[in-house]
């Protein structure tokens, strides 16, 4: 589990619980983020990417399904790219294929990020964590996510940012070999139908919407969340065994 730009592991609380016991996850923190280390450097995209795999190495896990959110399936992108026979499937929630030319991200970074410095203000990252959902959510999720956000250097906020709005994996798509599911809220104002249409050229993805949900479905409706993957995964075994 990859989370999003400055969330944690913390941000996959919500479906933790729904998923059935037979399914292993393992929530990830990224560096920079939360209660991991913060370098100095080392936040491109591939950097993540190779984190990833290494941690699959060091847990002895030689393939994996990654589910991710936001930033978090940018990476996941990425390892499917450079490490295809690591992934065993993606799942990607409120996904895109490119931060460059987005212009939600482009605006959040030129009008705010790109001059953020300590400490980086709550007011700010509270506006930031909750235009993510069109529906309500227990406040104390909202909480722990500007906590787990208010961790996040400055440095990390502006050199992450800085990678994603470089990125741009739609020529990349059509090699990746895994069987992908997006997962996106059509209220997300983040990313539209446009981008989950580009994903869409990742050979056999399908696409599941969540009509009332925003950037974060796996906050507002978990259950069907957590079902909706956990069937994911199912059908991945499935298709082993035949």
């Amino acid at each position: 589990m990859l989370h999003g730009i400055t969330n944690s592991w913390r941000s996959f609380e919500p479906i933790l619980l729904h998923l059935p016991r037979a399914i292993r996850a393992i929530a990830v923190t990224l560096r920079g983020h939360g209660d991991a280390s913060k370098p100095s450097e080392g936040y491109a995209m591939a950097d993540f990417a190779d984190d990833v795999v290494a941690l699959m190495d060091t847990l002895g896990i030689a393939r994996a399904v990654l589910l991710s959110h936001s930033m978090g399936s940018v990476v996941a992108q990425r390892v499917a790219l450079d490490h295809p026979h690591r992934v065993a499937g993606l799942a990607l929630v409120g996904a895109l294929p490119r931060g460059r030319g987005n212009p939600e991200i482009e605006a959040l970074w030129a009008g705010t990020v790109a001059t953020l410095e300590d400490p980086v203000p709550e007011d700010f990252v509270w506006a930031f964590q909750s235009g993510t959902c069109a529906q309500p959510v227990p406040v104390g999720l909202l909480e722990t996510a500007v906590q787990e956000s208010l961790k996040v250097p400055a440095h990390v906020w502006r050199e992450a940012f800085a990678a994603l709005v470089a990125t741009d994996l739609r020529a990349e798509l059509p090699r990746i070999a895994a069987p992908t599911l997006l997962l996106w809220g059509a209220r997300d104002a983040i990313v539209g139908r446009a981008d989950q249409d580009a994903l869409l050229a990742i050979p056999g993805a399908r696409l599941a919407a969540y009509r009332e949900a925003a950037h974060a479905p796996h906050w507002e409706e978990p259950d069907r969340f957590a079902r909706d993957l956990a069937g994911f995964v199912a059908s991945l075994e499935t298709q082993q065994v035949a």
